[in-house]
Protein backbone atom coordinates (compact mmCIF):
# COMPACT_ATOMS: atom_id res chain seq x y z
CA UNK A 1 0.00 0.00 0.00
CA UNK A 2 1.03 3.59 -1.08
CA UNK A 3 -0.27 6.47 1.38
CA UNK A 4 -0.63 10.05 -0.45
CA UNK A 5 0.07 13.12 2.01
CA UNK A 6 -2.30 15.62 0.70
CA UNK A 7 -2.97 19.38 2.27
CA UNK A 8 -1.79 22.78 1.74
CA UNK A 9 1.16 24.38 1.81
CA UNK A 10 3.35 24.06 5.06
CA UNK A 11 1.17 21.46 5.90
CA UNK A 12 3.56 19.05 7.48
CA UNK A 13 3.48 16.43 4.38
CA UNK A 14 7.09 16.25 4.26
CA UNK A 15 7.91 16.28 8.12
CA UNK A 16 5.54 13.91 8.63
CA UNK A 17 6.26 11.82 5.91
CA UNK A 18 9.31 11.20 6.70
CA UNK A 19 8.83 9.98 10.19
CA UNK A 20 5.86 7.83 8.86
CA UNK A 21 7.60 6.33 6.63
CA UNK A 22 10.59 5.52 9.59
CA UNK A 23 7.97 4.09 11.68
CA UNK A 24 6.09 1.56 8.85
CA UNK A 25 9.97 0.83 7.48
CA UNK A 26 7.87 2.33 4.33
CA UNK A 27 10.21 4.66 1.65
CA UNK A 28 9.06 8.56 1.62
CA UNK A 29 8.88 10.62 -1.57
CA UNK A 30 8.15 13.90 -2.08
CA UNK A 31 6.89 14.58 -5.27
CA UNK A 32 8.47 18.35 -5.12
CA UNK A 33 11.86 17.09 -5.31
CA UNK A 34 11.08 13.87 -7.62
CA UNK A 35 10.12 17.38 -10.22
CA UNK A 36 13.31 18.87 -8.96
CA UNK A 37 15.74 16.05 -9.73
CA UNK A 38 13.65 14.76 -13.09
CA UNK A 39 13.61 18.67 -14.50
CA UNK A 40 17.63 19.55 -12.29
CA UNK A 41 15.51 23.11 -11.76
CA UNK A 42 13.83 24.29 -8.64
CA UNK A 43 10.50 24.25 -8.24
CA UNK A 44 10.62 28.06 -8.22
CA UNK A 45 13.12 28.26 -11.60
CA UNK A 46 10.40 26.18 -13.14
CA UNK A 47 7.70 28.24 -12.33
CA UNK A 48 9.72 31.19 -13.26
CA UNK A 49 10.64 29.88 -16.62
CA UNK A 50 8.49 27.93 -17.62
CA UNK A 51 4.74 29.36 -15.83
CA UNK A 52 2.47 27.26 -13.45
CA UNK A 53 1.02 25.28 -16.38
CA UNK A 54 3.93 23.95 -17.44
CA UNK A 55 4.38 22.83 -13.88
CA UNK A 56 1.23 21.42 -13.47
CA UNK A 57 1.62 19.21 -16.04
CA UNK A 58 5.15 17.95 -15.50
CA UNK A 59 3.98 17.42 -12.24
CA UNK A 60 1.29 14.95 -13.46
CA UNK A 61 3.54 12.96 -15.11
CA UNK A 62 5.84 12.59 -12.16
CA UNK A 63 3.29 11.49 -10.00
CA UNK A 64 1.79 9.16 -12.64
CA UNK A 65 5.19 7.44 -12.84
CA UNK A 66 6.04 7.69 -8.79
CA UNK A 67 2.49 6.06 -7.93
CA UNK A 68 3.31 3.23 -10.97
CA UNK A 69 6.57 2.66 -9.60
CA UNK A 70 6.04 2.45 -5.89
CA UNK A 71 4.89 0.10 -3.40
CA UNK A 72 5.32 0.48 0.74
CA UNK A 73 5.55 4.22 -0.37
CA UNK A 74 4.50 7.77 1.57
CA UNK A 75 3.74 9.84 -1.33
CA UNK A 76 3.70 13.85 -0.12
CA UNK A 77 2.15 16.09 -3.08
CA UNK A 78 2.52 19.53 -3.12
CA UNK A 79 -0.42 21.66 -2.33
CA UNK A 80 -2.15 22.26 -5.61
CA UNK A 81 -1.64 18.76 -7.16
CA UNK A 82 -5.10 17.51 -6.34
CA UNK A 83 -6.54 19.95 -7.77
CA UNK A 84 -5.69 20.34 -11.41
CA UNK A 85 -6.51 17.37 -13.60
CA UNK A 86 -8.33 14.26 -12.32
CA UNK A 87 -6.10 14.20 -10.06
CA UNK A 88 -7.75 13.03 -6.61
CA UNK A 89 -10.47 10.80 -9.00
CA UNK A 90 -6.80 8.79 -9.87
CA UNK A 91 -5.78 8.48 -6.53
CA UNK A 92 -8.80 7.70 -5.44
CA UNK A 93 -9.72 4.76 -8.01
CA UNK A 94 -6.36 3.06 -6.95
CA UNK A 95 -6.70 0.46 -4.39
CA UNK A 96 -3.29 0.44 -3.82
CA UNK A 97 -3.39 4.08 -2.50
CA UNK A 98 -4.49 5.52 1.01
CA UNK A 99 -4.91 9.39 0.51
CA UNK A 100 -4.97 11.51 3.81
CA UNK A 101 -5.62 14.91 4.23
CA UNK A 102 -3.46 16.95 6.75
CA UNK A 103 -5.64 19.66 7.94
CA UNK A 104 -3.86 22.63 9.56
CA UNK A 105 -5.88 26.11 10.24
CA UNK A 106 -5.38 29.51 8.45
CA UNK A 107 -3.26 30.98 11.50
CA UNK A 108 -1.03 28.02 12.21
CA UNK A 109 -0.08 28.18 8.25
CA UNK A 110 0.60 31.54 8.29
CA UNK A 111 2.81 31.33 10.89
CA UNK A 112 4.46 28.26 9.74
CA UNK A 113 5.03 29.96 5.97
CA UNK A 114 6.07 33.42 7.37
CA UNK A 115 9.85 32.49 6.92
CA UNK A 116 9.43 30.57 3.98
CA UNK A 117 8.02 32.84 1.62
CA UNK A 118 11.17 33.46 -0.65
CA UNK A 119 11.23 29.44 -1.20
CA UNK A 120 7.02 29.34 -2.25
CA UNK A 121 6.90 30.98 -5.50
CA UNK A 122 3.03 31.58 -5.00
CA UNK A 123 3.51 33.25 -1.79
CA UNK A 124 6.86 35.21 -2.44
CA UNK A 125 5.34 38.18 -3.15
CA UNK A 126 3.25 39.13 -0.27
CA UNK A 127 4.11 41.12 2.22
CA UNK A 128 2.17 41.07 5.20
CA UNK A 129 0.69 38.55 7.81
CA UNK A 130 -2.78 39.70 7.10
CA UNK A 131 -2.84 39.57 3.28
CA UNK A 132 -1.02 36.24 3.66
CA UNK A 133 -3.95 34.98 6.08
CA UNK A 134 -6.16 36.34 3.18
CA UNK A 135 -4.61 34.88 0.42
CA UNK A 136 -4.07 31.10 2.30
CA UNK A 137 -7.91 31.89 3.19
CA UNK A 138 -9.00 32.10 -0.28
CA UNK A 139 -6.96 29.41 -1.46
CA UNK A 140 -7.82 26.81 0.83
CA UNK A 141 -11.55 28.05 -0.21
CA UNK A 142 -11.21 27.13 -3.85
CA UNK A 143 -8.92 23.60 -3.00
CA UNK A 144 -11.14 22.34 -0.05
CA UNK A 145 -13.58 20.53 -1.79
CA UNK A 146 -10.51 18.35 -3.58
CA UNK A 147 -8.63 18.08 -0.15
CA UNK A 148 -11.67 16.96 1.47
CA UNK A 149 -12.32 13.78 -0.73
CA UNK A 150 -9.63 12.50 1.04
CA UNK A 151 -10.22 9.07 2.47
CA UNK A 152 -8.77 9.72 5.66
CA UNK A 153 -8.99 13.40 7.26
CA UNK A 154 -6.89 14.58 10.30
CA UNK A 155 -6.13 17.72 12.11
CA UNK A 156 -2.41 18.70 11.65
CA UNK A 157 -2.47 21.43 14.16
CA UNK A 158 -0.92 19.54 16.58
CA UNK A 159 2.62 17.64 17.45
CA UNK A 160 3.87 15.27 14.97
CA UNK A 161 3.59 12.47 16.80
CA UNK A 162 0.23 13.22 17.69
CA UNK A 163 -0.79 13.35 13.68
CA UNK A 164 1.15 10.42 13.42
CA UNK A 165 -0.66 8.52 15.68
CA UNK A 166 -4.07 9.81 14.49
CA UNK A 167 -3.20 8.41 10.77
CA UNK A 168 -1.92 4.91 11.83
CA UNK A 169 -5.49 4.40 13.81
CA UNK A 170 -7.33 5.72 11.20
CA UNK A 171 -5.54 3.40 8.29
CA UNK A 172 -5.07 0.60 10.17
Amino acid sequence: MNIVLIGYMASGKSKIGVELAKMLNYTFQDLDNVIERGEDKTIKEIFSDSGELYFRKKEKEYLDLLVKNSSNTIISLGGGTPCYYDTMERLLANKEIKTVYLNVSIPVLVNRLNNEKSKRPLISHIKTDDLLMEFIGKHLFERASYYNMSEVKINANGKIEDIIEDILLQLF
